[in-house]
Parts: C-alpha cells; sequence; structure tokens
C-alpha cells in the first residue's frame, strides 16, 4: 500500500478522538490543522521562493516541509476566500458568495469533531447567514471587510476610498476602539496563540485558519521593521533588478526548470531613473516590513505549537490570496507616505508586477503571476524535508485535503438545505511525494480576465485586450509565446470550454468582447 493510503486507514481506525497526556498535548492521530493565508503577496516575495525579504520562519517550514510550483487561486480576495472555504469554484450569480447551499470548512469540520476558529481577514459578508461565528467557526477574531489600518482600524478609508469605516469583530461582537500599541499582524497572531493554548486542552484536534491582512495596503509598518529595508531598493536598482536578481535565485533554488523563461515587462510599469527613488524605495521597503513583521509572528505562532506539545501532530499549510498588488488608489505621490497609521500608500503598478517574478501580471488577472501562490505543506515526521512538488493543485482542494485527513465526510445536505457537490479533490497524495491524478480542467475569472487550464494548456483573455491567447505551460510555464494563431481550433475549444464553466458558475460573460 502507498503512504498516502496507509495513513487515511490509521486515520479512519482511530477516528473517535485520542488521548492526551498530563502535559495537555494530544496524542491522537488525526492532525490538528494551521492555515495559513496572507493577501496580495506576490510569488517570489519570501525567501524560499527567490525573494531578499527575510523570512527566516517561512524559509524553515520550507526546508523541512514541501513547496509547490503550480499551486492556484483564484487571482482576487473575496472569490479565493470563498473557494478555501467551500471547495467549490466560486459562483457570481448572487449578491453573496457564501450561500446557504454551500458548506464552509468551518462547518465540515466541526462534523468531523473538530475544534475551530478563524482568526484575521473575512472578507465574505457579516449577516448571520455569511458570518464567520455563524458559520462553523467557534471562534472570530478579525476583520470583516477586506482592508484596514494596521495601527487603527476605526480609522476611515480616505475621501478616493469612500471614507468606508472598516468593521472589526471577535465572535459576533463588534470591536470599535483600539489600544495604543495595537498593530494588526501582532493581534491576529496574539489572538491564534490563545486559540492554539486553549484548543491544545482538549481531547478534540483543533482547525485554526489565520487570514493575515499583510502585506494589502495601506502601507503600515513598525519604523524598526522599516528601517531594516531603507535604501535597499533603491540601492538595488529598482523592480527590474529585483526581478533579475530574484530570477537569479529562484534558478538556482530548484524551483525553475529549463521551460521557466523570465517574462516581459509590463506594459503599466514605468521608468526607475525617472522616478522618485526616495519615495519608490520607502514603498518597497514598507511592503517588505509587513511580510517581515508576518513572518516574525508565524515564528510565534509555531513556538507556540511547540510550548502545547501539539507540533508534531500539526500540519501547516502558507499560502497567498493572489498574487501581488498592482492597484494604485490615491496615485503615486510622495507625499502619501508608506509607513505610518496617516498615510493610505500602495506600492504601486511596477513593484505589484514584479512581486510575482517570474511570471506575467499581477492581482486580478488570469495569467500566472495573477493566479499562482507560493504554498508551503509542513507536517514533522510525514512530509519529506526540502521537496518541491511540481504537480498543480487549486484551493477548491484544500476542503477535500482536510476532510480526508479528518476522516469526515463532505455533507450533501446541512440544516435543512442541499449542498453542490465540492469541486475540488484531496491533494493528499502530493504531500506524501506520490502522483495525483490531476483535474481535468481550472478555471479562472475576474472582472473580464478570464483563463482555462487542460493539462499543459492554457488559454487566457486579458482584461484589456480581447480575444484568447494559448500557451503550453509545459515548454513556455511563464507565458511567453501566444501560440493561438498556430493551433485555432484547440484554443476555440478551450474558450467554448470556459464559456461552459462560466454558464455553470454565474461568471457575467457579458463583459467579454473580442477586439
Amino acid at each position: 500500500m502507498t503512504k498516502h493510503v496507509l495513513l487515511v486507514i490509521a486515520v479512519l481506525a482511530t477516528i473517535v478522538g485520542g488521548q492526551k497526556t498530563a502535559t495537555g498535548s494530544q496524542n491522537s492521530p488525526r492532525p490538528n490543522i494551521l492555515l495559513i493565508m496572507c493577501d496580495d503577496m506576490g510569488w517570489s516575495d519570501i525567501g524560499c521562493y527567490g525573494g531578499e525579504v527575510e523570512t527566516p520562519n517561512l524559509d524553515r517550514l520550507a526546508d523541512e516541509g514541501m513547496r509547490f510550483t503550480q499551486f492556484y487561486n483564484n487571482g482576487k480576495c473575496t472569490t479565493t476566500r470563498a473557494s478555501i472555504l467551500t471547495g467549490l469554484y466560486p459562483r457570481r450569480d448572487q449578491k453573496t458568495l457564501l450561500r446557504r447551499d454551500m458548506v464552509t470548512i468551518g462547518e465540515a469540520m466541526q462534523l468531523a469533531g473538530y475544534q475551530t476558529a478563524l482568526i484575521g481577514k473575512w472578507h465574505l459578508g457579516g449577516k448571520k447567514d455569511t458570518h464567520p461565528f455563524h458559520r462553523g467557526f467557534d471562534r472570530f477574531y478579525g476583520l470583516l471587510d477586506g482592508c484596514c489600518n494596521y495601527f487603527d482600524p476605526s480609522i476611515p478609508d480616505p475621501p478616493y476610498k469612500n471614507n468606508r469605516v472598516r468593521v472589526f469583530g471577535e465572535n459576533d461582537k463588534r470591536i470599535t476602539s483600539f489600544p495604543e500599541s495595537f498593530y494588526t499582524t501582532d493581534a491576529f497572531t496574539d489572538n491564534a496563540i490563545e486559540c492554539v493554548h486553549d484548543f491544545a486542552k482538549s481531547d478534540q484536534p483543533f482547525l485554526l485558519h489565520v487570514t493575515y491582512t499583510a502585506p494589502h495596503y495601506p502601507l503600515h509598518a513598525k519604523p524598526e521593521d522599516i528601517a531594516k529595508y531603507r535604501g535597499k531598493y533603491r540601492e538595488m536598482g529598482g523592480w527590474l533588478k529585483m526581478r533579475e536578481q530574484r530570477w537569479e535565485r529562484i534558478q538556482r533554488s530548484g524551483l525553475a526548470t529549463d521551460e521557466w523563461q523570465l517574462s516581459e515587462e509590463d506594459e503599466n510599469s514605468y521608468d526607475w531613473e525617472t522616478s522618485n527613488h526616495d519615495h519608490e524605495d520607502l514603498r518597497m521597503a514598507v511592503y517588505a516590513a509587513m511580510i517581515d513583521a508576518m513572518d516574525q509572528n508565524i515564528g510565534r505562532l509555531l513556538e507556540s505549537l511547540e510550548r502545547t506539545g501539539v507540533a508534531d501532530n500539526t500540519l501547516v499549510l502558507f499560502l497567498s490570496d493572489n498574487g501581488g498588488c498592482a492597484e494604485e488608489p490615491g496615485g503615486r505621490s510622495p507625499e502619501i507616505i508608506p509607513g505610518p497609521k496617516d498615510y493610505y500608500a500602495t506600492v504601486g503598478p511596477a513593484w505589484g508586477w514584479a512581486q510575482n517574478t517570474p511570471f506575467k501580471k499581477h492581482k486580478s488577472t488570469a495569467f500566472e503571476g495573477g493566479i499562482l501562490t507560493p504554498m508551503i505543506a509542513w507536517w514533522p515526521g510525514k512530509i519529506s524535508a526540502g521537496e518541491i512538488t511540481r504537480q498543480p493543485a487549486h484551493i477548491i482542494d484544500v476542503m477535500p485535503t482536510l476532510l480526508e485527513l479528518a476522516g469526515g465526510e463532505y455533507p450533501t445536505t446541512y440544516q435543512g438545505n442541499e449542498i453542490l457537490p465540492v469541486e475540488g479533490k484531496s491533494f493528499l497524495p502530493i504531500l506524501f511525494g506520490e502522483p495525483r491524478t490531476p483535474h481535468t480542467q481550472l478555471a479562472w475569472e475576474w472582472t473580464g480576465s478570464r483563463a482555462l487550464r487542460e493539462g499543459d494548456w492554457k488559454v487566457v483573455w486579458p482584461k484589456r485586450h480581447g480575444g484568447w491567447q494559448l500557451y503550453n505551460l509545459a515548454e513556455d510555464r511563464c507565458e511567453t509565446t501566444d501560440l493561438a494563431a498556430a493551433n485555432p481550433n484547440l484554443t476555440e475549444r478551450l474558450g467554448s470550454d470556459w464559456t461552459d464553466w462560466a454558464n455553470r458558475t454565474g461568471v457575467p460573460i457579458k463583459t467579454a468582447k473580442k477586439k
């Protein structure tokens, strides 16, 4: 039997809980799950994926675990969160992405006997039908919205973001005031550590979903973290030089193969030589500091697993909700100062694209730079150290993977509602170094940018330039050569398959117009 099958048999044979030692640590074969997702972070930002940002804790997880080179998200915050929670492609034909004919990963894991908590960003609604505390999570602390001021979430957005006041809460209560020392990344970790300590006292295993807002704008970081990177990006010579250096490290690390080529410069990038070097350096320095701070906090969280004696029986997964962000609300005026809580700054289109080295494009697009995430899986004694897998997987696969580990079942009905059949498939074989039959097709869409992948073939319809493009990812991993003209029948068929998927999932395809 394979390692995968043997482990699942062991899990199912002991499904009725485990024993607890005198220290409170769990002795059950069913693992605890720590599912960490960050926000708007590029594919190559962290050290173990070629980045220059100092991330020793994530690098350690990669060294002792597995890195994916083809793990997909949905290219956008909300749709990614809907999929990771439900095991489904996002349904776009109603006002909400989280409906009662869907079951959340929290609800499904509760049915399997798990304690559950979601700490951090939610971004899927705040009414009873869409609130995390009422959709399967025993505990919730964090942000119901998409982003907020890191030092004081009660501060409204600036006028160009409609002066919106963001909603922060604990369980089903709203929080409107925050201490002077508050910083969201720290606060999320403090609450996550409390969950670990409380959950470890029980015989039940736990699912802890930590969803950091970092490094999503606004660019807010502590002065001591910013100081580590101030001047680094100016001395480096800008985003093109950063890409070159990251590309060299990616090649040396073994992540890239000979089929990878550095993609061309993005059309929305601009000239480093004529830019404000001091301001541009500060933008990227603060962004790097936000990732650095998150890594420090992940280190604290990992220490809590060790202290409570549950680390060896915990699967840790780390990923991002989409590629680096090229949005620039408010513009790039040097008067919008990155760092302190008084300003609402972003990295802009040049840095936001380069963060996804070596891939094309960024968040909100269906090119690889928008829909690929760094993905690390760590499970002591179960996942081989230092592994790199090139098997593709998708966030819709998270739900069935965790349910398989939990010995649970995806329900057909829940609280009187018929539940949509799960569309993901377990990637547990991949974690154990075994081949998994891949999805026949995968598909994406956001505001007109769309794609469908079948095997190594991928069609992409860019947002601004209508018409299908075709890429062979086995020979052209970074989408540098469009083969649509040479393969019109294949391009047309895959495009038609995308339309079928869009009709099935409620995508507003009326936005698609050929050039």
